[in-house]
């Protein structure tokens, strides 16, 4: 079981093999601070990866960096020269994420990375070769929220987000798409994670008399300006992007989140999924098990790293027919082989990798959500 300490190493129950045949994945997360609604289950699934591969053990060695970049990059180069990773899963937040690309390209460490924004990923250059995400990519997430904005007859959206890397590629890649829609962005407003009030944003967003409101923001600091468009009486609907997608949302918000429309994961509604769907038999899996350990359901962002797991676990053997855990030509292989990888079911979607596509997600991996009498419900498109 995992401690309660900044850093932790997860060992498997059964007896290790021997050094060379042992694998190692660092992860980073974020599980205090402002995001720690997405850190803390990314930190919990941690305990739930598969500690054996076929014959090889697999080592998990995980470390906090509180949501701070800089510690997030002090993390990372610790994990690859100090521990000598095979592969890292995380960070829990896109700021960080972006921060860490040169280490891990420097030192062609694979990273599959828990976060949103595609900007981590995208375009596949020399540096982002080595990136791989497990969350869904912000287009496929703006095109389904755009597409019942169509439907629901808006012309006009205010805009509110982070003012870091996840808020302005989420102004960048809906903006694009609605242009294109037909939906105009009649404001466009920003605040920091660490905010306490936004009235000012807020007012200016009203005046602009838009037909609705998105928020590109994440976990209880999403939350901020929505209330305080309630509390200023807009009456337009509002949007959020999957960043949401935990029950800490609407704890935090209460009646001022309902009838908030987002897009994302169907585990998060996974009750209202057909049985006959591949993807909920992995995310009821992944639940189950995360109940057992920890006595409670997991938030969708630990359906990252879970998913994350899923990959490397497909991927790691093919690895290993090339060079031994620890080597720089294992490394190159692990890359190569999750770049292969197709159709692995997980929690979050089916993942198709490909060259140039270091996500692989289609629209299997969202569907439309609704907050109804203080629950999150699968919304028809």
């Amino acid at each position: 079981m995992l401690r309660n300490v900044a850093r932790m190493v997860v060992l498997c129950a059964l007896p290790l093999a021997s050094a060379s045949a042992q694998v190692k994945i660092g992860l980073l997360v974020s599980a205090t601070g402002p995001t720690a609604a997405i850190g803390i289950p990314q930190k919990n699934t941690a305990a739930l990866l598969p500690a054996r591969i076929g014959d090889t053990s697999v080592v998990y060695i995980q470390l906090e960096d509180g949501g701070d970049t800089t510690r997030a990059v002090q993390n990372a180069k610790k994990l690859i020269a100090e521990d000598n990773v095979d592969a890292l899963i995380g960070p829990s937040t896109t700021p960080n994420a972006l921060a860490i690309l040169d280490v891990v390209a420097e030192a062609k460490v694979p990273l599959l990375a828990t976060v949103g924004s595609q900007s981590v990923i995208e375009p596949v250059d020399a540096k982002k070769r080595w990136v791989f995400k497990t969350t869904q990519n912000d287009d496929l997430i703006a095109a389904a929220l755009l597409r019942h904005m169509v439907k629901n007859g808006v012309k006009t959206i205010g805009f509110i987000g982070f003012n870091d890397p996840y808020g302005e590629n989420w102004y960048k890649v809906f903006g694009g798409l609605a242009a294109q829609a037909g939906v105009r962005i009649v404001a466009s407003e920003r605040y920091a994670r660490t905010d306490q009030s936004v009235t000012a944003q807020v007012l200016k967003l009203i005046a602009a008399k838009p037909d609705a409101v998105l928020i590109a923001a994440v976990g209880g600091p999403a939350v901020l300006p929505q209330a305080t468009l309630f509390d200023q009486g807009y009456k337009g609907r509002v949007y959020q992007t999957h960043a949401v997608a935990t029950d800490d949302f609407i704890r935090l918000g209460k009646e001022k989140v309902e009838g908030t429309v987002l897009a994302a994961g169907s585990m998060l509604v996974i009750a209202d999924i057909a049985d006959t769907d591949p993807i909920k038999k992995v995310a009821l899996t992944y639940i189950a098990a995360y109940e057992k350990q920890f006595g409670q359901k997991p938030a969708t962002f630990g359906a990252n790293t879970y998913d994350a797991g899923l990959i490397l676990q497909r991927a790691i053997p093919s690895a290993l027919k090339v060079a031994k855990p620890g080597t720089e030509a294992f490394r190159v292989a692990l890359r190569d082989a999750i770049e292969q990888e197709r159709n692995v079911v997980g929690c979050q979607g089916v993942f198709n990798m490909s060259p140039t596509n270091h996500n692989g997600m289609d629209e299997r991996a969202r569907v439309l959500v609704t907050v109804k009498d203080g629950r999150f419900r699968l919304l028809p498109e």
